[in-house]
């Protein structure tokens, strides 16, 4: 705790992060995202015309006007999140970095660092979920949900404080299966999501359930959709605030396995996994834990979120005291959770990844390339497009497609891309 009660001695530094951090213009914001967006595609014109950019694992992206809306679109978002980021006190930032400290020397102290497995246990399947029958315009869909049992770890900081989320602590899903047997593909969304209507658009039901001929499920990730906090302002998960967003991890993986244990009780075809964004770390997370998954495919995953937040960290408040305290906690309290200390279980060829080279939200360099390297560099798909991009890419689309058929969820071969 003394690098608290030294760091607390530059209250200036502290004012100047917090402020960099919540107190930035709005219209600044809103403002920004067209002149990044310009910077990064000149940056990409003359990677691509100088060729400094041959011979790196990630490809530089084809400078191309649709590139450049692509990451102005990015660049919007983005500016989104930071503006709905909620208001903090200063001391909001001193409980964060107190809180994240004793977490990790919780986790040390129990072992967690040194056999990161024994952190997550095996929670066990839960009972019949309530199901109730929903329609999305001319779509019917099951919409399923049970009492999620998750609980933090004891002795660690925040623990009454996520309880107190009281809608989170049930789980919900939307499922869409066939009266006969079928493959089910389970689908993680991203930040932000866990309504029908944006997770349907995203994992599309008229290609998986309809054309294909999965089982699908799509799983609400914690304080998402049904499970935000009533008062909520801005993103509940994840978040600067370190230990809810470890918590929001173990819970997701936690639900994830459940929800995995679930589907085994309906059935025992085969089943796969796909994630977007944040449902890609936890997509890489979860397959660490689970060995009888057919398919896994990470799309634009994060895996470091020290890194992430550290990107998306204005420039001037970097190296001051209380940043560099919050990001050294960071570091030592997200290891256990990170999708990078374990070893996958399913085989090497039944790995798949695709990531834009024209992100800009997870850096592909310092994110996917990472997670394609400690998968033992398994098929990936570098498509030449932005974070939202692969919503409209064809080449994914083929990509996703081609991984299911090779490892057997999907039998016909005939496929066409929406």
């Amino acid at each position: 705790m003394s690098v608290l009660s030294k760091t607390r001695g530059v209250m200036g530094d502290a004012v100047r992060w917090a402020s960099g951090m919540r107190r930035g213009s709005w219209w600044s914001e809103l403002l920004s995202p067209a002149p990044r967006a310009a910077r990064f595609y000149v940056h990409t014109w003359l990677d691509w015309v100088s060729g400094r950019a041959r011979g790196s694992d990630v490809p530089t992206p084809r400078p191309h006007p649709l590139v450049l809306l692509e990451a102005t679109l990015d660049e919007l978002l983005l500016a989104t999140f930071k503006i709905g980021r909620p208001p903090r006190h200063d001391d909001a930032y001193w409980r964060i970095i107190e809180e994240a400290t004793v977490t990790a020397e919780v986790f040390e102290a129990h072992g967690f660092h040194l056999d990161p497995m024994s952190f997550w246990g095996d929670p066990e399947p839960f009972g019949p979920p309530v199901l109730r029958r929903r329609r999305l315009g001319a779509r019917s869909y099951e919409h399923l949900s049970w009492a999620s049992g998750f609980e933090p770890h004891p002795g660690v900081p925040g623990a009454d404080r996520w309880r107190s989320y009281t809608a989170n602590a049930t789980t919900h899903a939307y499922v869409l299966r066939h009266d006969e047997p079928a493959p089910w593909l389970l689908c993680l969304p991203g930040t932000g999501m866990g309504f029908s209507r944006a997770d349907f658009r995203t994992f599309p039901p008229e290609w998986l359930h309809d054309q294909l001929g999965l089982n699908v499920v799509i799983p609400v990730a914690p304080l998402h959709g049904p499970r935000r906090r009533q008062a909520l302002y801005g993103l509940g998960f994840p978040t600067d605030d370190l230990v809810d967003t470890v918590h929001g991890i173990s819970q997701a993986v936690w639900d994830t396995r459940r929800m995995l244990g679930w589907i085994h009780s309906q059935s025992d075809t085969p089943i796969g996994m796909t994630g977007i964004s944040l449902g890609g770390y936890l997509t890489a997370a979860v397959a660490n834990l689970e060995d009888d998954l057919a398919c896994v495919i990470a799309g634009v995953p994060p895996v470091d979120f020290p890194a992430l937040f550290e990107a998306h960290t204005p420039k001037s408040v970097r190296g001051t005291p209380l940043y560099d305290a919050l990001n050294s906690v960071a570091g030592r309290l997200f290891h256990v959770v990170s999708p990078l200390v374990l070893d996958p279980k399913p085989g090497r060829d039944r790995r798949f990844i695709y990531a834009g080279t024209a992100d800009r939200l997870i850096n592909p360099h310092r994110q996917a390339l990472r997670l394609w390297n400690h998968w033992e560099q398994p098929r990936i798909n570098w498509y030449a497009g932005s974070h939202l991009g692969f919503m409209w890419s064809r080449p994914v689309r083929e990509f996703i497609g081609d991984a299911l058929i090779d490892t057997g969820l999907v039998v016909d071969t005939h496929l066409e891309a929406a």
